[in-house]
């Protein structure tokens, strides 16, 4: 009996769930950004049996001193999965990025993602949560109509644990379906960006570009292009808001004038449940640089327009404020395509750093950048 006692009290402290305390760096007044230096890894540098590239979204882990990076391969290279490693921020001579580690993004059977099948995950972002000691990633879904049929895979929000198991997934709101119509999302512009509000509340979500719904696709001059912010209750897991967006015009006109240009929410990284970072990326074929944009958003007097079918249609509506913090363009350096952001370590002079990663594309003619800021 007492062999049984004491088996049953340690089953319990075993299925009882920790209370993590989690020591967090306040997050800092944001005034402005200062660059300190870039980092550009080797094209295709192999790792641990897969190659880097296609580095989408970044975070980091004040407790272990490592960021954690998802990969966007849709397991084509190599299996869908992040990376840990480890960024300078105080240049010295032969400083680089260091990769430590490998971890496979994994489905509810345990197993890894495959390439040749229906759904192939389309990893965007990813964050940490010190609160819980898991994950959360995006997946931008798939939309293609084509006379051998259609393949309609809906975006998503997916909460997994450090070796990369499928723990749960967050609802979608009924607007993000994909569909085969003219309606919903626009391929490859759904869940670009994700945070989580500093004490653990909340999460945004970002979609990069507007719906069908909601209006046009940004273009030069145009002013008209409105995207959304979906905000979740951690506790409950379920959307309690969305919020109206308007994207600036495309930066560059490409070359030549009719080829394609696209601008959205390429990251985003709140401050509070009413102040977020909001990271634009604006391309233009034929135009060497990315024009990334970073503004600070205040929801304040915002319309939660959850209940909004149509942006478009629908004018009664405030959307978030927005002013700009960084435009990269005046940062006179080659800068690719920007896809990441997250604060880093408290550098020596007390200030906070901010660190930005590139998606190469897995193109020899695009580099894997890292850019280190320090926050003012």
């Amino acid at each position: 009996m007492r062999k049984l006692l004491l088996l049953a009290v340690l089953l319990a402290g075993c299925t009882t769930a920790k209370k993590t305390t989690v020591t967090e760096t306040p997050i800092p007044d944001v005034s402005s950004l200062r660059l300190l230096h870039k980092y550009v890894v080797p094209y295709n540098r192999p790792f641990k049996g897969t190659t880097i590239g296609g580095l989408s979204g970044i975070d980091y882990d004040s407790a272990r001193k490592v960021y954690y990076i998802i990969c966007d391969d849709r397991s084509e290279k190599q299996p869908a999965r992040f990376y840990t490693a480890q960024v300078p921020v105080s240049r010295k001579e032969g400083d680089s990025v260091i990769f430590k580690d490998v971890t496979y993004l994994r489905k509810r059977d345990g197993k890894t993602y495959p390439s040749k099948q229906d759904f192939a995950p389309d990893p965007e972002a990813m964050r940490y949560n010190p609160h819980t000691q898991s994950f959360v990633w995006s997946s931008e879904g798939e939309r293609i109509l084509s006379p051998a049929g259609y393949i309609l895979n809906d975006p998503g929000v997916y909460e997994i644990d450090g070796l990369g198991r499928l723990v749960d997934s967050f609802p979608l709101p009924p607007q993000f379906h994909m569909q085969a119509s003219e309606n919903g999302p626009r391929r490859n512009g759904t869940f670009e960006g994700l945070g989580f509000t500093p004490n653990g509340q909340y999460m945004f979500v970002s979609l990069e570009e507007p719906r069908y719904e909601d209006g046009p696709r940004a273009d030069l001059k145009d002013t008209t292009a409105y995207t959304r912010l979906i905000k979740y209750d951690i506790q409950t897991r379920k959307p309690v808001a969305q919020y109206a967006y308007r994207l600036s015009p495309v930066a560059h006109a490409p070359v030549p004038a009719d080829e394609f240009r696209v601008n959205g929410i390429s990251d985003i990284l709140p401050l509070s449940s009413d102040k977020l970072l909001v990271m634009e990326r604006s391309y233009s074929r034929g135009v060497k640089n990315n024009t990334i944009r970073v503004y600070t958003i205040e929801i304040g007097n915002a319309t939660n327009i959850n209940n909004i079918g149509s942006l478009k249609t629908t004018k009664s509506f405030t959307p978030v404020k927005k002013t700009l913090l960084l435009d990269f363009d005046t940062l006179h350096t080659y800068v690719d395509n920007v896809e990441g952001m997250t604060f880093g370590p408290v550098l020596p002079n007390g200030h906070r750093s901010m660190i930005f990663v590139v998606d190469n594309n897995f193109d020899k003619d695009e580099e894997t950048q890292f850019f280190v800021f320090e926050v003012e």
